[in-house]
Parts: structure tokens; sequence; C-alpha cells
């Protein structure tokens, strides 16, 4: 964490620091190197420093999302770099620094493109550029046929060891997606375990009982809780009676499953939000977008996937929906959104809801000890919100966000 000869330190004071357990208030947060090296009140000022007034606001951790698809009207799944640079630049204006690029059902040469384009972007990405890829989110193919939801049916597909082992070996891909009841998911779990990555159970109609296997396997996350996954009436259709246990309860009797909601305002109601947060806490709790190529875009059509051959969805500026029948396709709005909403409409504390915007996702993809909080070592990934948490200043490893 040493400073180089012509480098100013960043001190960024006149504000409240988030901190993981509580609010620091006139705090002072002084960065050096790209790294976080103080955290106090009233501290001596390194000569030179350059100094950032957060104007009585708040002072945050950069936001981490690990389920997101697109923005600015691009799609990862378009398979380039320039739309991969777009989606992360325009994530990073509403303060997500960490980015976990998140794929959708689609051809095997479209799933290798999306991949190669997040390995060039992270490669050559510097900082202040746009948000730092720490990895994919490797979610789409692998969906149960009846939960597909707005994703493309043509490119569902059951899990291929060949095509998967294939994508794994380029070693980006870090949360890796399948529902628990295809053939094939256990092995596609433990592949995903030998490679280190947080797995998840997502666009399923899991039983417990698949459930149960898919842990064992290693399975330890849920996609946006209550979307795309199954309850006790889709199995009941499923399996007749008795009734059985679903995801939901599965996911809420056993203490090392988390979960993510989305929280827009939309996908939930306020005592959805309220009930995830008292039953599962901040510690197992993630907010993510799931936002598609229409964030920050007007209302109107747009493909959700590849822009060549994704199906249609329709935004209205609020939320993206299926056209015509009125179910919901992702998100359109960033995480800041979603930190707002969630203090507003929730019993969160602040430190609880940023929390779950930051270090949890952090900690669950395996980042926790480079991001997702204010600490000593961290990345300089500093917010700086008004105390209507909205974002007005954002700073990756220590560089401004060039807006």
């Amino acid at each position: 964490m040493s400073q180089t000869t012509n480098e100013p330190a960043l001190v960024i004071h006149n504000g409240t620091a988030v901190l993981p357990d509580r609010l620091l208030p006139d705090a002072v947060i002084v960065c050096v190197g790209g790294r976080i090296q103080r955290i106090g009140q009233a501290l001596t000022l390194p000569p030179k420093a350059m100094l950032v007034d957060a104007k009585g606001g708040y002072i945050t951790p950069g936001f981490v999302d690990m389920h997101v698809h697109g923005g600015d009207g691009a799609d990862f799944m378009d398979g380039t770099a320039d739309a991969v640079r777009t989606a992360c630049r325009a994530h990073a204006r509403h303060g997500t620094t960490t980015i976990f690029p998140t794929t959708t059902t689609g051809s095997p040469e479209q799933l290798t493109a999306m991949l190669d384009a997040c390995v060039e972007v992270q490669r050559s990405s510097t900082a202040g550029d746009e948000a730092r890829i720490a990895g994919v989110h490797f979610y789409g193919p692998y969906f149960a046929p009846d939960k597909v939801g707005c994703h493309s049916r043509a490119g569902r597909r059951d899990p291929d060891a060949a095509e998967y082992r294939r994508h794994f070996a380029t070693g980006i891909i870090r949360i890796a997606t399948c529902a628990a009841e295809l053939p094939g998911a256990e092995a596609f779990y433990r592949e995903a375990k030998r490679r280190g990555c947080l797995i998840t159970c997502g666009h399923s109609n899991a039983s417990w009982a698949e459930m149960a296997r898919a842990f064992r396997a290693g399975m330890r996350h849920v996609d946006h809780f209550w979307c795309a996954m199954s309850s006790v009436a889709s199995l009941r259709q499923r399996f007749g009676t008795p009734m059985q246990a679903s995801m939901e309860q599965f996911v809420l009797a056993n203490p090392e499953m988390s979960t993510e909601i989305i929280a827009d305002g939309c996908h939930l109601a306020p005592e959805l939000m309220e009930f995830a947060y008292r039953q599962l806490g901040p510690q197992r709790l993630c907010l993510v977008t799931d936002a598609n190529r229409a964030l920050g875009m007007p209302p109107g059509r747009y493909r959700f996937g590849s822009e060549t051959d994704g199906d249609w969805i329709e935004s209205d500026g609020r939320v993206g929906y299926v056209p015509g029948g009125g179910a919901l396709a992702s998100s359109v709005v960033g995480l800041d959104t979603m930190v707002r909403n969630m203090k507003a409409m929730t019993s969160a504390s602040l430190p609880e809801v940023i929390h779950m915007a930051s270090l949890t996702p952090a900690e669950r993809a395996g980042v926790g000890n480079e991001v997702g909080c204010l600490a000593r070592g961290k990345r300089a990934d500093v917010l700086v919100l008004n105390r209507q948490l909205k974002v007005k200043r954002v700073f990756l490893a220590g560089a401004e966000l060039l807006r």
C-alpha cells in the first residue's frame, strides 16, 4: 500500500461512513495506491492530498452486482468487448464497482463469445473506466423447461459436460447456475465446486429432495427469490399430493443457503422484501439488479440476450415485461435504486442495506477479501452518496469514474 512518488493520496471527508456494523459520522477515508489506508475521524492528512468533500452525505463501499445482464442498450450476450464495456460503465454510474456479467440462454457459440469478451475487458480495463469484472455468472442456459421466463426457449438445454467444462476452462466463471432437477445437474455442481465457484440454483421447479441432493453436491445459493422458482403450488402440479416443500422452504430452513432479491419495487411488494430481510438477515440476503439492456434507455422494445436473436421484451422505464402477457422480464434500474428502496420500504438499517449491496455478495462470490466494505487494505472502491442515497461520485481503486 505504499504511495508512489507522483500520486497524491485520495482523502474523502465531511461525510458519514457506512461501515459493516455502524455509521461513522465526520469520517475521513484515506486512500493510497488504490487501497484504503486509514478510516477515522480528525485524521492527520498526508501532504498534497486530493480532497473530496462528501458535503454531509454518506461514504460507502462500491456496490457488488452478482446478477446483471446489461445496460445502456448493451447486453453482455452481445458478445463484444464494446457491449461489455458499455454495460459495465452504465452500472458504474449507479454505484456498482464490482460486477459479474451474467449469461442467459443461447447457443454455445454465443456463450463462448460472451466469455471471451469479458476476459478481454477484464484484462484491459484500468481504474476509473468502468465497473471491474470480478468474474462471470454462468447463469443460462441450464434452466428447467417450465421456468425459462423471459429468456429464449430456443437456447435452453440440459447440462452438457463437454460444453460447460470448455467454458469453465476459461477461468473467468465465478458463479454457476443450474436448475437442480435437470439430468446432469449434480455433475455440473461438482465441476463448479472443483473450480471454486459459488453454486446456485435458478429458473427451477425443484423439490426439497432435489435441492437436498444439489446441496450435497455444493449448491449454496438461489437466484432471485420468488422469481422463476418452485413453490408449494407448482410442485403440487408436478407431483400431486402430498404437497411438497419448495426452494423457498429449503433456503429458509438451511442457514448455509443465501439468496438475492430484486428490490426495484416492481418485482416484489414491500412486505416480501421485509420478510426476506427478517428471515435471512443481511449476511444471507443479496441485492441484485438482474438488469437488462433497457437500463438507462427510454421506454420501448429491446432484445433480452443477444441483439441478433434474443427474445423481445418491453420496458416502461420502471421494469421490463414480456410482450403481451404481462410477466416481468428483469429490471431496468441500478443497484442505487435497490438500495434506496430497501431502506425506504423495509426496517433494515442503512449499514444492513449497504451490507446486502456490497459485502454479502462479495463474500458469497469469493471476493470479500478485496472489496465489499470500507476497511484498511481493501481496494479503494468508494461511493459518495447524498442524504437521499443518490450516487454523486464513484471511485474505482481510487480513480474517479469518468461519467
